[in-house]
């Protein structure tokens, strides 16, 4: 743990999904000084090539950790847990946490079947198809993948209202089909009450952001303490769209305003 006498949290995302899991890590451990960043300049990471988003996330997270020093990293981002991990905790001396789509639990609790809510890259990768065999062999899941739903939940982040009758349509594979939903993209539980009302409430629905809490938790072995005054620190790798509709939100959750982060010489979705 750094020298410091607050541990120092970075958490990582390609947008504003992974404040859902700073939320479920701020509930627990208030005291924390936390930094969020994130890669909007190559958003969504579903549709970036692998090879593109290995080098950025290696970049901009070794670069920021070599900077300003943090006592453990969280990838809340579920597309680049699957392929950043590895390399990320071979050069960090820090604990590395990543997130995964919640599988495990969410069959034990089904009787029905189980759908995934997740990004297109994150349903057809071979990562999630091995979860499903090892933990979900005798229960059916139904997977879902939408891009749109992301843009969704960024945008409710922003002010926006979501439109039900959209959600309705994106869904609609999975309505009276399933007892559980797993919000497999960190994006998805900032939209979880809207999720809710189109399936229903008799469908329970999980996410890996308690999960991925209570390790951090374990892993830094501290107890939860007095809430900070001071405001954390969020970056983006690009210009924000709404930045002001943005910032007005991240200040309620605890953040000053947005600064600019970004990552020269390395290859985006645009020009890969």
């Amino acid at each position: 743990m750094s020298t410091q006498s607050v541990p120092k949290v970075l958490i990582f995302d390609s947008g504003v999904g992974g404040l859902s899991v700073y939320k479920e890590i701020e509930l627990r451990l208030p005291q924390l000084s936390y930094t969020y960043l994130f890669d909007n300049a190559a958003y969504p990471y579903g549709e970036l090539e692998q090879s593109v988003l290995l080098q950025r996330v290696e970049q901009l997270i070794t670069g920021l950790v070599e900077q300003q020093g943090f006592d453990i990293v969280v990838i809340a981002c579920n597309t680049a847990s699957t392929i950043v991990l590895p390399t990320l905790r071979s050069k960090l001396s820090i604990p590395v946490v990543g997130v995964v789509p919640a599988i495990k639990p969410a069959s034990s609790l089904a009787n029905k079947a189980v759908g995934l809510i997740a990004t297109p890259a994150t349903v057809t990768r071979q990562y999630t198809h091995d979860l499903i065999r090892s933990f979900s062999a005798d229960k059916n899941v139904e997977l879902l993948g939408s891009t749109r739903l992301v843009d969704m939940a960024e945008e409710k982040l922003r002010g926006k209202a979501i439109d039900l009758q959209e959600l309705q349509n994106i869904l609609s594979p999975l309505i009276n089909q399933i007892d559980v939903a797993v919000l497999g993209c960190t994006h998805f539980p900032l939209i979880k009450d809207e999720i809710q009302q189109v399936l229903g409430k008799e469908v329970l629905l999980v996410d890996s952001g308690e999960a991925i809490a209570r390790r951090v938790k374990d892993l830094l072995g501290i107890e939860s303490g007095v809430r900070s005054e001071n405001k954390h620190t969020i970056y983006s790798s690009a210009l924000p769209w709404e930045e002001s509709a943005l910032n007005k939100r991240l200040e309620q959750l605890g953040f000053s305003a947005i600064r600019p982060y970004p990552l020269p010489g390395v290859s985006d979705r645009l020009q890969s």
